[in-house]
């Protein structure tokens, strides 16, 4: 490896005005925000921050010897073929399919499951540059018509499309401002429902992805094939409530429409049920009217969870959390909406995922158990049954031996005692002698369950930088429902940052690595975890990966969909959430460590901060005020800082929160950030 002193000497950090006239008061604590100029996107100062951030990454980076080699193995690792699970519509079969280095996955058809496929929609032809992507598609009950949303740049805005099956062509229907949907077919094939926003004011002109502006009033409409927009039916909405979202979705039958409404991001929502059998004149008789649906109140509160799985005419069953944190299947007859009964109980240790009827009279039920998917096959006794199973598909990865590794879960006490579960991946027959560099992996947030998966770029950093890849299921997350939940969310959120530093110590103690071969690194809330982690404990950690984080936890609710994320972390509006929020806050929380220390060369670890331009779900601004603070808290403040390692960012441009990013710059993002953590681990490379 080259020096890395070599790197540090050269950093010349751009300087960014510090406006300490932006003060708020927050219950009677002032607060100054000297970086709120970085809120707006389209100004002519934000740009330039960005580029001269751009420009001072491209210098650090073209120090990492290993970042081409990344490049091209990522590149030979990745030209393997993905299929996605097929799904069925009338006498059809569809699946997702990319053949290696496509940009984007491509959706065939077929007339069995061993039929000859052909392409129905290649979204490879919307765009030249990949960055074009579908985000969802339904097809029609009869097969005859396939909706389908794309979406630019990875921007969370959608536009839905119509197709004629059978000869793919392009219907002119076109319905916008659709985020956060479904898309529900109505049995007669007529028409589906969705989710939509207003139209922003500056529509006409709007970059859709780059607007900060918050999204309130998701209303439900029915859209009719063959007429415009401007004549959907508006099915339901609640001025009342403009923060909550919904979606709706057609039963299995035909007869019902569900719709789902949401107060926020926890896992409780209402639902209510509309007879489509019973509207006199169907949903034509609402064209040109304001009103709305004759929807029926069968769970009227947020106290829980419904999930709809089957049902059978009026008879419902649903998947819920009421009174059964790990979940447990329950019915209802709509005839008698007052009585529910159980007919699954919830599972003494383990987490009902999902469940779905099949054959008629029985159901897959799918388990969490230890953070471990275990399904099982019940019939309506709950008898179990062993089921014939078969391979439908087997995907092979060209050069990759899956014995030359091996996988243990690892249970670690946290700071109060917990056990939390850490999946560990390296290769076989390590020596534990803290010589590894170590990647841990977390996010403990919005009950969202990190469970295992294939990385193509984790093995190749595995393989040829002998890394130790860790991924630890901290509180926070839904590994064990919604006590695990709830364990790391508002007044206990300090819970999450606890349990990754104990898991962090542990890769330490155990002899897998130490902390100056350390690097973490998680995104979105994941992201949050990172700044909040190497604020608390700096001198724990080799290198920081913080992907498009949430980091101004007291103004994160004042942009696009924010305010759902009050329900885990809380508002800084109310006085107690406050007084949480500004103790972990990144952005608020940076300081010089070597103040604080013996130890006057203990400095921040090196740090890259990524986003990108058309992040709507967590907007670019979090992540620039982060990086502007610590820049000039740690290093341009002082004449002589100690603060030796980077502090970049990656800025990606046409490019999202994550969703629909094209193979390429999934390659390059990958080759950046892991040639970055190798340049600072020291990392060496095996051919």
């Amino acid at each position: 490896m080259g020096s890395l002193s070599a790197v540090h000497e050269q950093i010349k950090y751009p300087s960014a005005r510090r406006d300490e006239a932006v003060v708020d008061d927050y219950h009677g604590v002032t607060i100054t925000d000297p970086y709120r100029w970085l809120e707006d996107p389209d100004s002519e100062e934000t740009r330039e921050f960005v580029e001269k951030q751009v420009e001072l990454t491209d210098s650090v980076l073209k120090t990492c010897e290993t970042r081409e080699k990344l490049r091209k193995e990522l590149t030979e690792m990745f030209d393997f073929p993905k299929y996605d699970t097929p799904f069925r519509a009338g006498d059809k079969f569809f699946y997702f399919h990319n053949s290696g280095l496509q940009p984007q996955k491509v959706l065939y058809i077929q007339d069995s499951l061993d039929g000859q496929p052909e392409i129905l929609l290649d979204p490879n032809t919307l765009s030249q540059d990949g960055t074009v992507s579908l985000r969802m598609c339904s097809a029609s009950e009869d097969a005859k018509y396939l909706a389908y949303g794309i979406s630019t740049s990875g921007s969370d805005w959608v536009t839905i499309k119509v197709m004629r099956i059978e000869d793919k062509i392009v219907e002119p229907d076109t319905v916008s401002w659709v985020k956060f949907s479904s898309i529900s077919w109505t049995h007669d094939s007529k028409g589906f429902f969705y989710s939509r926003y207003p139209a922003l004011k500056d529509g006409a002109t709007l970059d859709a992805g780059t607007e900060t502006s918050v999204n309130l009033h998701h209303e439900l409409y029915y859209h009719f094939l063959g007429t415009d927009q401007s004549e959907d039916i508006l099915c339901w909405n609640d001025p009342d409530n403009p923060k909550h979202t919904r979606t709706a979705s057609v039963t299995e039958d035909g007869k019902y429409v569900l719709l789902y409404t949401f107060e926020n991001c926890d896992p409780v929502n209402k639902i209510y049920y509309c007879d489509l059998s019973a509207l006199s004149n169907g949903l034509e008789g609402y064209k040109g009217k304001k009103e709305l649906l004759p929807f029926v109140k069968l769970v009227d509160k947020f106290d829980a969870s419904y999930d709809h799985v089957a049902n059978d005419d009026t008879v419902f069953t649903f998947r819920t959390n009421k009174n059964a944190p790990k979940y447990k299947l329950v019915r209802v007859d709509l005839n008698d909406p007052s009585s529910w009964i159980e007919i699954l109980d919830e599972n003494e240790k383990d987490v009902l995922e999902s469940a779905v009827a099949i054959n008629g009279n029985q159901m897959v039920v799918n388990y969490l158990s230890d953070v471990k998917n275990v399904l099982q096959l019940r019939d309506l006794n709950t008898d179990a049954v062993v089921p014939d199973l078969r391979i439908f598909r087997e995907i092979f990865v060209p050069g990759f031996d899956r014995t030359e590794f091996e996988v243990n879960q690892v249970f670690v006490p946290s700071k109060d005692g917990i056990q939390i579960p850490m999946f560990i991946v390296a290769r076989k027959d390590i020596c534990l002698d803290q010589s590894h560099p170590c990647l841990l992996y977390g996010y403990g947030g919005f009950s969202v369950s990190l469970t295992p998966y294939f990385s193509v770029s984790r093995v190749v950093i595995a393989r040829h930088l002998d890394i130790v890849f860790c991924m630890a299921n901290i509180r926070g997350g839904g590994e064990y429902g919604e006590e695990w939940h709830k364990a790391g969310a508002l007044a206990k959120k300090q819970n999450c940052f606890d349990d990754f530093i104990s898991a962090s110590e542990y890769l330490v103690s155990a002899g897998y690595t130490q902390p100056k071969k350390l690097c973490i690194e998680g995104g979105s809330n994941g992201g949050l975890l990172i700044g909040a982690c190497i604020n608390q404990r700096p001198n724990l950690f080799g290198c920081a990966l913080a992907h498009v984080g949430v980091m101004d936890m007291l103004r994160f609710h004042k942009f696009t969909i924010g305010h759902a994320w009050t329900s885990d972390f809380g508002c800084s509006e109310n006085e107690e959430e406050f007084r949480w929020l500004i103790k972990y806050s990144p952005l608020h929380n940076v300081k010089r460590p070597w103040d604080e220390s013996a130890d006057k060369a203990t400095q921040y670890p090196p740090t890259m901060l990524l986003t990108a331009d058309h992040d709507d779900r967590v907007v670019p601004l979090h992540s620039f005020k982060f990086l502007a603070t610590m820049q000039y808290i740690l290093c341009t403040s002082l004449e002589r800082s100690p603060q030796t390692n980077p502090i970049v960012s990656r800025i990606e441009r046409k490019a999202g929160h994550g969703c629909g990013r094209p193979t390429q710059k999934l390659i390059d993002e990958a080759a950046d950030r892991y040639g970055f953590m190798a340049k600072m681990l020291d990392a060496s490379w095996i051919d």
